[in-house]
C-alpha cells in the first residue's frame, strides 16, 4: 500500500493505493461522512476487489486530511473527488476500466459524479437512502434519485437492519442484502462475497 497526496480545489486529499500486478480494472472508493478509509466494509471491498485482480484506491477527502470530522458541502466533496479521479486516471491507472464507489456519504459522491468521472460501474456500501426524521417532525426526501441518475451498472450492499432503509433493485442496479446495520460489520464475509461476485460478472 502506498499513500499519496493529491491537490484538489479544496485542499489536499490523500489516496491509499492498493495495486495489483495486471489490473483488470481500478476501483476508487470514498469513506463515510464521519469515518475514514479503514472502515471494515471498505477493507472487505478492497480485499474482494484485489482478489479479482482489481486495483483499489481509497480516497480521504480534504476535510478529513485537515483533521475535521464534519463533512464539507456536497459540491466541495464532488469537486475534490473528481480532481482525485482525474489525477489517478492520468498518472496511476492507465487504460483499465474505472469503477467508483464508497460507503454511505462516499457512495452518494460516487453516484453524483459517475458520469463526469467516466465510470464503468459503481459500488455503494450502505447507501443512506432515507434521511432520518427531523426534530420538527418533517421527513426529508429520499435520495433514491441519486441512485436512479447513474447510467452504468450499480451494486448496492445494504444491511437488513440499516436505519436508512433498503434501496430497490432495478435493471441496472443489483442490491445485496446482508445481515447487518449501517456499518455492515455484522456480516463482512457477505459484503466481501457480494462485491467479488459483482466484479466477476461485470468484468467477465
Amino acid at each position: 500500500m502506498t499513500a499519496v497526496e493529491v491537490a484538489t480545489p479544496h485542499g489536499p486529499a490523500r489516496v491509499h493505493l492498493h495495486p495489483v500486478g495486471r489490473p483488470r480494472a481500478w476501483l476508487v472508493l470514498g469513506h463515510g461522512a464521519g469515518g475514514g478509509v479503514g472502515a471494515p466494509d471498505l477493507v472487505a471491498a478492497t480485499e474482494a476487489a484485489r482478489a479479482e485482480d482489481v486495483g483499489v484506491a481509497l480516497v480521504e477527502q480534504p476535510y478529513r486530511v485537515a483533521g475535521r470530522r464534519s463533512p464539507a458541502p456536497a459540491r466541495q466533496l464532488d469537486a475534490a473527488w473528481l480532481a482525485v479521479v482525474g489525477h489517478l486516471r492520468g498518472n496511476v491507472m492507465g487504460d483499465p476500466p474505472l469503477l467508483v464507489g464508497g460507503r454511505s456519504s462516499g457512495a452518494r459522491v460516487a453516484c453524483r459524479t459517475a458520469r463526469e468521472a467516466g465510470a464503468a460501474g459503481v459500488v455503494c456500501l450502505a447507501f443512506p437512502l432515507q434521511p432520518p426524521q427531523r426534530r420538527d417532525g418533517t421527513v426529508p426526501a429520499s435520495r433514491l434519485d441519486e441512485l436512479e441518475a447513474v447510467s452504468v451498472p450499480v451494486l448496492v450492499v445494504q444491511g437488513t437492519r440499516d436505519r436508512f432503509g433498503m434501496p430497490p433493485a432495478s435493471a441496472r442496479r443489483s442490491v445485496a442484502e446482508v445481515s447487518a446495520d449501517h456499518s455492515l460489520r455484522g456480516d463482512l464475509a457477505a459484503t466481501r462475497a457480494a462485491v467479488g461476485a459483482w466484479l466477476r460478472a461485470l468484468l467477465a
